[in-house]
């Protein structure tokens, strides 16, 4: 049994997805039917940069959303390999859920774009630029991280935000609390705290306003029926009802992102390999949450026709 997964913010890079483009008019179309339905030249920041309009959270979540399609796309149409047929279900890290549907025919390509656009500026205006903070944690498991936020929040926001693998948990809240987070790191017995260059708190309880904004966009903007169950972050759980879904996908934007649950909960299930689409992140920390599951990224050209030969 084979999962496909999809990565989230952080993975995105100058020049992703100009090498598929060149070589592939299924994912050229993906890219300028993007473009065409944000009313912007995204693929041009994606291939030429400058890297601070491509890490902006309203240019980076669609345009990872954009690469990890275009990358199913080339195998889908070039190499004849379907994702219902190969794939027994699907996940994506914070945004990557969204990629995850739109490969599964929730939603549009179109939609989607749309949908992360908005989500990416929901999140950014939710709180004033400085105020909020997150950090990663190295070396912490979810009991350590959850002590350390706990003891510094001190009256302000200090929350789990992504639990990733057995190594590696993100916090997330108000500046001045991730501040003393990590400084307190050591007296929790975690190796290091590391302050990211985010520019907003996600997946904590300040992202409320976000998840309003994403609630009314998701009502008017619903997932239709998808051919494959998905994982979802909030719950680890496999869902294949599109209304529960919606909700999930609201509840998403201040809750925390269960990666780790969600891959053993995928191995409980019986997948056995975990395919990342347009990048190598996921990936890796799937072989730290199980060293016995089985791991593929699928980037270049290359690593799509290799895969296609060996699973043909």
């Amino acid at each position: 049994m084979r999962a496909f997964i999809f990565p989230g913010q952080g993975s995105q890079k100058v020049g992703m997805g100009a090498d598929l483009a060149e070589a592939s008019a299924a994912a050229r179309e993906v890219f300028e039917e993007v473009d065409e339905a944000l009313s912007q030249k995204l693929s041009a920041i994606m291939r030429e940069g400058p890297e601070d309009q491509l890490t902006l959270t309203e240019n980076a979540q669609p345009a990872i959303m954009a690469n990890a399609i275009a990358t199913l796309r080339v195998l889908e149409r070039e190499f004849g390999v379907s994702l219902a047929e190969k794939g027994a279900c699907v996940a994506g890290h914070s945004l990557g859920e969204y990629s995850a549907l739109c490969a599964v025919g929730a939603f549009s390509l179109a939609d989607t774009a749309r949908l992360l656009k908005l989500r990416g500026q929901a999140m950014q205006a939710a709180v004033p630029v400085g105020e909020g903070a997150m950090a990663a944690l190295l070396g912490a498991d979810i009991d350590k991280a959850t002590a350390l936020a706990e003891a510094a929040a001190d009256g302000e926001v200090c929350e789990v935000a992504n639990d990733n693998d057995p190594t590696q948990v993100v916090i997330s809240g108000h500046r001045g609390a991730i501040d003393r987070a990590i400084a307190l790191t050591k007296e929790h017995g975690i190796k290091r705290g590391i302050a990211l260059p985010v520019s907003a708190p996600f997946h904590c309880s300040l992202m409320q306003p976000a998840a309003d904004g994403m609630a009314e966009a998701l009502a008017a903007t619903p997932p239709g029926e998808f051919t494959l169950p998905v994982f979802a972050n909030v719950t680890a759980a496999k869902v294949s009802d599109p209304a529960e879904e919606q909700q999930l996908l609201v509840e998403q934007v201040t809750g925390r992102v269960r990666w780790r649950e969600s891959v053993l909960a995928m191995r409980a299930d019986g997948v056995e390999q975990f395919v990342e689409l347009g990048g190598k992140v996921l990936g890796p920390m799937v072989g730290r949450i199980d060293k016995e599951a089985s791991t593929v990224s699928l980037i270049t050209m290359e690593d799509i026709e290799n895969f296609a030969k060996e699973i043909a």
